[in-house]
């Protein structure tokens, strides 16, 4: 097949006999067109070629425990799925991030008398949010005409959608998933579900990671099931969904949206390899990974943790076949 490949700074073009398909990479990107190498065509798989690319100013990180909370700030708790305002102006007083889940475990390690916190969970007061890997902890007694039983699940009233759970008669979990939290006089932000689920889920993964030089995760449900094994292979990749043309079809399926197909940007994400656990599949490698101290659990609500799958799957069949899977595992990109 005759094919003719052209390189400048700002875009990358591939000439066939049937047409022309056009990568056009956003202002802030720039490509290095003789540092091209490695250039070949695979049957059935596609273009391949590695080149040096320069970005200007990249997606800015924000940490997951600043993100969308700051104490003395009156603020709506909305449900992601549907904008159902879940708790209305509320002033936060203190807004603080819990400890690890096995923070009990070291401070036996480390005290040599018994321990003082022994038996004494940590809850908020009316005006506090301590925040976890995946979740934050509120106070609703004032919210709440009746009180709640302990670890019943909060739906949302609109949707149906699981918010989390209660851990006491005053103390509620939401998780970061299913919940936006905005100050009082701004508006209910329309994310996509897909885009919302993994930004938070990918900012989560590289948190931990750079904290606590995690980099194997399980994905679990309320009830303990593990949907899905991930591991970190490298948080610092930039993935580019260019514009479409009319004269040529301009394509880049990487992580690509169909409803964002109009827009040219670049996202800074995180490259995971993953294996599925659900139907009993693979399941004596989650064994070992929930046994094993070095992997990081994170629960999520049941119906995200498919989401979350489908999301990988999805990034995994947009790939190449030849890069789609590393020894036994699958490849995919999480948008942060």
């Amino acid at each position: 097949m005759n094919l003719d490949v052209s390189i400048t700074p700002t875009s990358l073009l591939m000439r066939t006999p049937d047409g022309c398909t056009e990568t056009q990479l956003p202002a802030e990107v720039r490509l290095v067109p003789s540092s091209c190498g490695g250039l070949q065509y695979i049957r059935g798989d596609g273009l391949h070629l590695r080149l040096q690319a320069r970005t200007e100013s990249g997606p800015e990180l924000i940490s997951v425990f600043n993100q969308s909370l700051k104490a003395q700030e009156c603020c709506t708790f909305y449900c992601q799925s549907c904008g159902e305002v879940t708790i209305k102006d509320r002033k936060l007083l203190r807004v603080l991030p819990l400890p690890s889940e096995n923070w009990g475990a070291l401070v036996g390690e480390w005290c040599c008398h018994p321990d003082p916190f022994a038996n004494k969970p940590l809850h908020p007061r009316e005006n506090d949010c301590f925040i976890g890997d995946t979740f934050f902890l509120v106070n609703l007694r004032s919210d709440l005409e009746q009180e709640p039983k302990a670890n019943t699940k909060v739906i949302c009233k609109r949707c149906k959608v699981v918010l989390g759970e209660t851990i006491s008669s005053e103390t509620t979990k939401f998780y970061m998933t299913e919940i936006i939290i905005q100050p009082s006089e701004g508006s209910f932000p329309n994310i996509p579900r897909s885009q919302f689920v993994q930004s938070v889920i990918a900012r989560c993964l590289v948190e931990l990671s750079s904290a606590r030089s995690t980099f194997r995760f399980t994905i679990q449900g309320q009830d303990g099931k593990v949907y899905i094994l991930l591991w970190i292979l490298n948080s610092d990749s930039l993935v580019i969904e260019p514009l479409r043309s009319s004269r040529c079809v301009r394509k880049f399926p990487l992580l690509e949206n169909a409803s964002e197909a109009d827009s040219s940007s670049a996202w800074n994400a995180v490259k995971v390899l993953y294996q599925p656990c659900i139907k009993s599949r693979n399941e004596e490698l989650a064994s070992s990974w929930e046994s094993d101290i070095s992997v990081h659990p994170l629960t999520l609500p049941s119906a995200t943790c498919l989401e979350l799958l489908l999301i990988l799957a999805r990034s995994n069949a947009s790939l190449p076949l030849s890069l789609r899977q590393m020894n036994s595992f699958q490849v995919a990109f999480l948008k942060i």
